[in-house]
């Protein structure tokens, strides 16, 4: 089969979904205390064929990871103005297949902390230890004492290395706090998926719901979305850093939101401060497991990687005035405002630089 053949095929595909615009009735979504308990209905974004430079783009794109075997994309949702302009789907994973979803489930968590904190729950101020004091260890360092929430959030808690245990025989939340603070808090990053199932952690303990359950009304449900899998720990926690599933239009639909500073079909959804916090910079970064000095020696600079760019309460900036949820293996919600423009991919990649390349080289000019 030619390359010609092959585009063709897709394009028809793509014609074919976007002549698919349905709602479907659920049952009703789980209430919380101040909420409305009100029916859930599953809705999609507006469709529109792309015109003009993003309709001459998309067959370059196409055409560049077709042609790249490293490059396994699942689907892509280019979002402008509102509506969904282009969209891709492997046979193997169907538009309406849910997707794991890695470490952008961590975006997921801070907007569950966000609601939170506007809820008068939490501060991002508030120490760690104050919030498990009977899972501390019997002599909590001077370090472990100063986490905050914010710590948390931006990667900073201290840890010198991501916390390693054994988690099918402990308590993660005790192993966590069990685990050396070598960093004063909130001078050294190191990006660290334990820190984000803490504050799962500390969201569950507080309003007494795991977080998908607490998201459930005050997120997904307002987007359309049906109430998602999301893991736990063996304590029944969500596991926060991880685990989340969903499909690329519920991706689409959270990006679009966060573009909007939380506002969506005309409401509110998440608070704006929550999302101007989330997606400016907090703190420098490098790429999860490296040090700054090994960055450094592979030549990372902000001109050629968007794992230096800053990052945000889980969520790093980009090039191009950009911001990301990312997860492993090419999992991308890529928010672009100054294009007013959402791009959500699922992958199978082992160079996420080279996925997130084509976006900036293809896709970038014609939004």
């Amino acid at each position: 089969m030619n390359m010609k053949t092959i585009v063709t095929r897709i394009a028809l595909m793509g014609t074919l979904l976007l002549s698919v615009a349905a709602c479907k009735n659920f049952k009703k979504a789980g209430t919380a205390e101040g909420l409305a308990d009100v029916p859930f209905v599953e809705t999609q974004l507006p469709r529109r064929v792309p015109t003009g430079a993003l309709d001459a783009a998309i067959p370059e794109f196409l055409r560049a990871f077709m042609t790249d075997s490293t490059m396994i994309i699942h689907s892509v949702i280019i979002v402008k103005d509102g509506q969904i302009q282009w969209e891709y789907s492997s046979m193997e994973h169907p538009a309406d297949s849910a997707h794991a979803m890695w470490s952008v489930s961590k975006t997921f968590t801070s907007i569950a902390v966000g609601f939170a904190i506007e809820e008068g729950r939490l501060k991002l101020e508030d120490k760690l230890v104050d919030l498990f004091p009977d899972k501390l260890p019997e002599q909590p360092s001077d370090n472990l004492n100063k986490i905050t929430v914010r710590d948390l959030l931006t990667m900073n808690c201290g840890h010198d290395t991501e916390p390693r245990f054994n988690r099918d025989s402990v308590d993660w939340v005790e192993a966590f706090l069990a685990w050396p603070v070598e960093h004063v808090p909130g001078t050294w990053y190191c990006y660290n998926s334990m820190g984000t199932f803490m504050l799962s952690a500390i969201v569950q303990k507080l309003t007494g719901e795991k977080i998908v359950d607490y998201l459930t009304p005050r997120l997904f449900t307002p987007l359309g979305i049906p109430a998602p899998r999301w893991d736990e720990n063996p304590q029944g926690i969500n596991c926060g850093g991880w685990g989340l599933y969903l499909r690329t239009e519920d991706m689409a639909k959270t990006g679009l939101c966060i573009l909007q500073r939380g506002e969506y079909d005309g409401k509110q959804v998440i608070p704006a401060t929550c999302v101007d916090q989330m997606t400016a910079y907090q703190v420098p970064c490098v790429p999860a497991g490296m040090r700054a000095d090994k960055a450094e020696e592979l030549g990372l600079t902000k001109e050629n990687s968007d794992w230096v760019q800053g990052y945000g309460y889980q969520m790093w900036r980009c090039r191009h005035n950009a911001v990301r949820a990312d997860g492993a293996r090419g999992q991308y919600i890529i928010v672009i405002p100054d294009k007013q423009a959402v791009v959500a991919m699922t992958a199978n990649v082992s160079n996420m630089q080279r996925e997130i390349n084509l976006v900036w080289d293809y896709l970038l000019p014609g939004l």
